[in-house]
């Protein structure tokens, strides 16, 4: 089994009718795209009460922003919220925000997945932003791409190319000190606006209404690169090496001064972990497949038996070597390396391909399922 090779080139309704190439070569990263109705017929995922539960929860990220008309001064808590430190209904100008949506709702999931025209790799979550009249969180902009998907209701937005990208001081949120709207529209239930990194917008409820905010991972090349350095030096010191050794080191004479032959030995322990392509990549894969911090699974007794599907939390992808799931890395080949990658990109397999593993890797497999990774179907 081979893995997914999709067809680019057909027309998507989600993308008002292009294809997946041409949006990617003409809108990705370059400039705004409207789409009217999106998604047809479109019908809020969660509702209001089951939205506000999740909100409660210790392991969901959400936040509580409330704008006071009178002086446009603005207020942010961080979750979880009991119910009654939500506002009432009948309250404007707030915005109740829940990360991650896709990581606790199976449809939120399957939403998610509508978007895999651009890699795995870079898709992040679905965050919902609940509003009443007036709510919003203040002319902004993203460092990442975003869709900016209408649910219910209606909000209006205006977005602007501006350079000027300074902030109002003092303020709980980043909102610029100076926007400056080119265009406006008002979005219905199923449109859809997808903007570019650093596009300035602003979105503003008009009586109450749930947006999706599609959004996707950009690392930032330091901290990523903190990261990467951090599993090298872990697989540097689970990897048994050559030991400093100073033979021909004469007699101190400044007990203090650093040896050079130390700190040359100290270049090349360095130069070898950062130099070795295989141990980036495998670095790089582990790095993308990395959970959030607040993702549990929950373990389970399971056996093997029937088609296989990965748990809407897991992470797993795949490169010319290695199968990443989760932040681990596996070596595969043959055979199991097809169906492993047709595992990541299907995100399912069926009975009738489930039971063409070797034993070896049978027995992985039971280790993901019982670890919550994997689910039988």
């Amino acid at each position: 089994m081979n893995p997914v090779t999709m067809d680019t080139t057909l027309p998507l309704t989600l993308l008002g009718g292009i294809s997946p190439e041409r949006f990617m070569r003409h809108y990705w990263q370059k400039k705004p795209l409207l789409i009217r109705q999106a998604v047809p017929g479109m019908q809020p995922l969660v509702t209001r009460a089951a939205l506000f539960a999740l909100a409660a929860q210790d392991d969901v990220e959400s936040r509580l922003i409330t704008r006071t008309l009178s002086d446009s001064s603005w207020r942010l808590r961080h979750g979880p919220f009991a119910r009654g430190a939500i506002p009432k209904l009948s309250q404007a100008a707030w915005t109740l925000l829940v990360q991650g949506l896709d990581l606790h709702l199976d449809a939120a999931h399957a939403l998610l997945e509508q978007f895999a025209f651009v890699p795995r790799a870079r898709l992040d979550d679905v965050m919902v932003s609940f509003a009443t009249d007036g709510g919003g969180v203040g002319p902004h902009f993203d460092s990442y791409d975003v869709f900016l998907l209408q649910a219910k209701g209606q909000r209006r937005w205006r977005i602007g190319r501006q350079k000027d990208l300074t902030l109002q001081p003092d303020m709980p949120l980043k909102i610029l000190r100076d926007f400056q709207a080119e265009q406006e529209w008002v979005l219905d239930a199923g449109d859809m606006l997808y903007l570019p990194p650093r596009y300035a917008h602003d979105g503003v409820a008009q009586g109450e209404c749930m947006t999706y905010s599609i959004g996707f991972r950009t690392p930032a090349q330091g901290e990523w690169a903190q990261d990467l350095l951090q599993r090298l030096a872990d697989m540097a010191g689970d990897a048994a090496g050559a030991r400093y050794a100073d033979r021909a080191e004469p007699a101190s004479r400044h007990p203090a001064t650093i040896p050079p032959a130390l700190q040359a030995f100290a270049r090349q322990a360095l130069e070898k972990a950062a130099g070795d392509p295989q141990a980036i990549q495998r670095a790089v894969g582990e790095s993308l497949s990395e959970p959030k911090a607040n993702v549990f699974f929950e373990p389970s007794a399971t056996q093997l038996g029937g088609g296989l599907v990965l748990d809407r939390r897991t992470r797993m992808l795949y490169d010319a070597r290695y199968i990443f799931i989760n932040g681990e890395a596996y070596r595969a080949g043959g055979k199991d390396f097809l169906l492993l990658k047709a595992l990541a990109d299907r995100r399912r397999l069926a009975p009738s391909h489930a039971t063409r593993f070797s034993q070896q890797a049978l027995g992985l497999l039971q280790e993901w399922l019982e670890m919550g990774w994997l689910h039988g179907e």
